[in-house]
């Protein structure tokens, strides 16, 4: 690719410009009561992304809710730069709770992720007492409903939806959620598979191959590394499309896809997959599927890969083009030395896809949870 415009219309440099336009209120004094009911000398503000000790507790907070709700703790100080950043924030807003001598007992984050869909992060320190534990929720919850309806009135909408998870064995978050109006709406299975070196030869090459009329390739990148643009928009269209019934599903605009998924620190251009079918004598190749991967990092063995994001048109179901792809990251993940591949899956779907995944050597590792609130936006 040239420094012309694409197709599209676009260059390089324009699509992956940082995504700005933050339709949240930055300033807590601006959702929260002037006396929010917090315990006498605690303060509910906005954490400072640029005081290390800061970060160095959000993720001391984060690892201890993730050991508590499923076993162990997993995040690491790149996830919380993700939310409290200033590129973080180009998406989101963040609220701190401070006992008296400062320290942050709580957290909030909203992200403001597609129409109708604000994710909701809401973590509390654990041993706090639970009239303690109750207060900093309540101050937290109305603290997201009040940004909920900021970013709802910024995208004319009458009602926004806030979505939060919890792990399936978190029997404490659980039970704020539900004090809160929250209902719990789904259940996730996230699974990984063990990937060996052998499986390197899974495919003729990761980067390129076909079978049976279907190409599978690498998104298309030039010698600075960056992605070719009508590439990036075939990815965006493909999984626009592949997830239009699926649950909760809801339009992204092709901006927020791409500043989304280049915040996660995982994140590698040469992750991005396409899988194409080519058929009749012109050859044309038309878009069929994508997968988007990521690099799951480990501080004490080997990385492993994570499939964000795989999807198929339903033009082209049947032609082995989901099973491909995942072939292709199997053997991408071996050919990089890397011990496992993860996913997420609907439990409550009715595709199926479960059965492909299962059948592929993916086992479930844990269990979460969707839990949803609808905010009246007017109120």
């Amino acid at each position: 690719m040239t420094s012309e415009t694409t197709p599209t219309g676009e260059t390089p440099s324009e699509v992956l410009l940082p995504y700005d336009d933050n339709r949240f209120e930055s300033d807590p004094v601006e959702v929260l009561p002037d006396d929010p009911g917090l315990p006498i000398g605690w303060e509910a503000l906005a954490p400072d992304p640029e005081d290390a000790a800061d970060v160095e507790r959000l993720t001391e907070l984060l690892r201890a809710h993730e050991d508590a709700g499923r076993g162990w703790p997993g995040a690491s100080k790149d996830d919380v730069l993700v939310e409290v950043s200033e590129h973080g924030l180009k998406m989101r807003e963040n609220l701190v709770i401070r006992d008296r001598s400062g320290r942050i007992r709580a957290w909030a984050s909203v992200h403001d992720r597609s129409i109708n869909r604000m994710l909701y992060v809401h973590i509390i320190e654990r041993g706090l007492p639970q009239t303690v534990v109750d207060r900093c929720s309540e101050v937290m919850f109305a603290w997201a409903e009040g940004q909920a309806r900021a970013v709802g009135a910024a995208r004319g909408l009458e009602t926004q939806q806030i979505d939060t998870g919890a792990f399936a064995d978190d029997e404490r978050q659980h039970k704020l959620l539900e004090n809160a109006g929250f209902t719990r709406v789904r259940t996730w299975w996230q699974m990984s598979r063990a990937v060996t070196a052998e499986e390197a030869v899974l495919v003729p090459d990761p980067e390129h191959w076909e079978r049976k009329g279907v190409v599978f390739r690498q998104v298309r990148r030039e010698g600075d590394g960056l992605p070719d643009v009508d590439d990036l928009h075939a990815v965006h269209d493909v999984l626009e499309s592949a997830f239009t019934d699926h649950f909760n599903s809801s339009e992204e605009t092709f901006a927020e896809f791409v500043h989304r998924l280049r915040e996660d620190p995982g994140h590698r251009w040469d992750h991005w997959w396409l899988a194409e079918i080519v058929d009749g004598e012109a050859g044309v190749a038309e878009p069929a599927g994508a997968l988007v991967g990521t690099v799951s990092e480990s501080s004490t063995g080997p990385d492993g890969s994570y499939v964000a994001y795989i999807g198929v048109l339903s033009s082209a179901r049947g032609r082995g083009v989901a099973k491909g792809l995942l072939k292709t990251v199997i053997a991408d993940a071996a050919e990089r030395g890397r011990d496992r591949v993860g996913l997420e899956v609907d439990a409550d779907s009715s595709t199926g896809a479960d059965q492909l995944y299962v059948g592929m050597g993916w086992k479930t590792k844990y269990v979460t949870e969707s839990w949803h609130k609808d905010v009246p936006v007017a109120d």
